[in-house]
């Protein structure tokens, strides 16, 4: 995050500029709308389907959304064509983020810029090295391996001493995003040896020179799984924290572990350990943990932090502390915002309740779920009353009917670990 000495205009009306064009995306749009009644600006390779047809967002499409390139230029255009706005830089994705800390020089000319330092996005964004740091504040985290792709000389694979089942992942999804071969998962759960084997050598056949991580396996069904969203001022202070509890995770191969739905509420015991972690580290702006519950001890296991406010976002804004004035008031105008733990109970839920219900087989929770759901305490991202024009109910409705057909295709029945 800059130290307020932006050249960034610091009068006028307030623009949100936006890169990508997913549903975490549009809920970021969505909660500047709500908060400040602005339109967004979405710069993106296409207009996809969760911001297509907005009335609360102005698409900037460039030839090739994957160019770092095309982006930054285009970010520089805009604000060249709005120089009586403050303009405030959004990303939500691993990689995007990673473009606009690389060209921060650049875009702070323009920008208010409210992401992490590059030294500490390269060193917590990699997982082998985020459980390191985890490990030595004291953090519960998966026992971790590390496999090298690009290092010097032969090629060794790693010494794999845990049992399986286990997890094997990049290390850096933004590493992994452009490394294409058939079977490619965001997550892998291996069986056997070989089946390890299999998996490093097709990475080494499709030219992947990251590195790997190979995890132990914490059992427990999708329920286990547990988000937190915080947001770190530019002097250090956190005044922002929400945890939820993950109902049910998308189960595609490229969607796999992104919570599909979850209720909001406190956990002081597990916000103090991820409290521990932003202070030790130096965090600022935006961050979203992954965490489980180790169903054999009640511990919580620290999975990973997205150095950003993470594609769920919206479950933050639904409990009643819209996560974009945060932003808003420490970045752009320079006050303190006093410090909030969001203690009020929302269900967040992208797919359709009915299909909810099917895959929460505890009893107590299933009866927490329908108590939200009669009163009406529930929120979809993309539905919203001041955005909803035909071509959008259509799309939403089509968007629910679809997630029918892909837990039906990738996750007809609930297991114990959640694969």
């Amino acid at each position: 995050m800059s130290d307020g000495s932006s050249a960034a205009a610091v009068s006028g009306p307030l623009q949100p500029v936006i890169l990508g064009a997913d549903i975490g995306v549009y809920a970021l749009a969505r909660s500047f709308h709500e908060a400040y009644g602005v339109t967004s600006v979405v710069v993106a390779g296409a207009a996809l389907g969760p911001v297509a047809h907005s009335r609360i967002v102005r698409h900037e499409i460039v030839d090739d959304g994957h160019d770092p390139r095309q982006l930054v230029d285009r970010l520089v255009a805009v604000a060249q064509s709005m120089p009586d706005r403050r303009l405030l830089l959004m990303a939500n994705s691993d990689w995007l983020v990673r473009v606009v800390v690389q060209h921060r020089a650049l875009l702070e000319q323009y920008y208010v810029v409210p992401f992490l330092s590059e030294h500490l996005l390269d060193q917590i964004s990699d997982k082998a090295t985020f459980a390191q740091i985890c490990d030595d504040l004291g953090i519960s985290v998966p026992r971790t391996l590390v496999q090298e792709f690009g290092a010097a000389g032969p090629w060794e694979a790693v010494e794999v001493d845990l049992e399986y089942p286990l997890i094997a992942k990049a290390a850096s999804s933004a590493d992994y995003q452009d490394v294409e071969f058939e079977g490619k998962k965001k997550v892998f759960e291996i069986a056997t040896p070989e089946e390890l084997a299999w998996l490093w050598d097709a990475l080494r056949t499709a030219g992947y020179r990251g590195r790997f991580v190979v995890q132990e396996l914490v059992p427990g069904d999708d329920t286990q799984m547990r988000s937190i969203t915080a947001y770190v001022d530019s002097h250090g202070e956190i005044t922002l924290l929400c945890s939820a509890h993950v109902l049910l995770e998308e189960h595609t191969p490229s969607g796999l572990g992104n919570p599909a739905a979850m209720f909001t509420y406190r956990d002081d015991p597990m916000l103090a350990q991820a409290r521990t972690f932003l202070a030790s580290t130096g965090y600022r702006g935006f961050a979203n943990f992954d965490v489980k519950v180790d169903p054999r001890t009640g511990a919580f296991r620290f999975f990973e932090v997205n150095p950003r406010i993470g594609r769920n976002n919206y479950y933050v804004t639904a409990a009643g502390a819209n996560p974009m004035r945060f932003v808003v008031e420490d970045a752009v105008e320079g006050r303190s915002v006093p410090p909030v733990v969001v203690d009020e109970e929302i269900l967040y839920s992208v797919v359709p309740h009915r299909l909810l219900l099917r895959y929460v087989r505890d009893p107590q929770l299933a009866a927490r779920v329908r108590r939200l759901m009669k009163a009406k305490a529930v929120a979809h991202p993309l539905a919203y009353r001041g955005d909803l024009s035909p071509r959008r109910r259509l799309y939403v409705a089509m968007a629910l009917v679809n997630q029918v057909r892909k837990f039906r295709r990738y996750y007809p029945e609930v297991t114990s670990t959640g694969f």
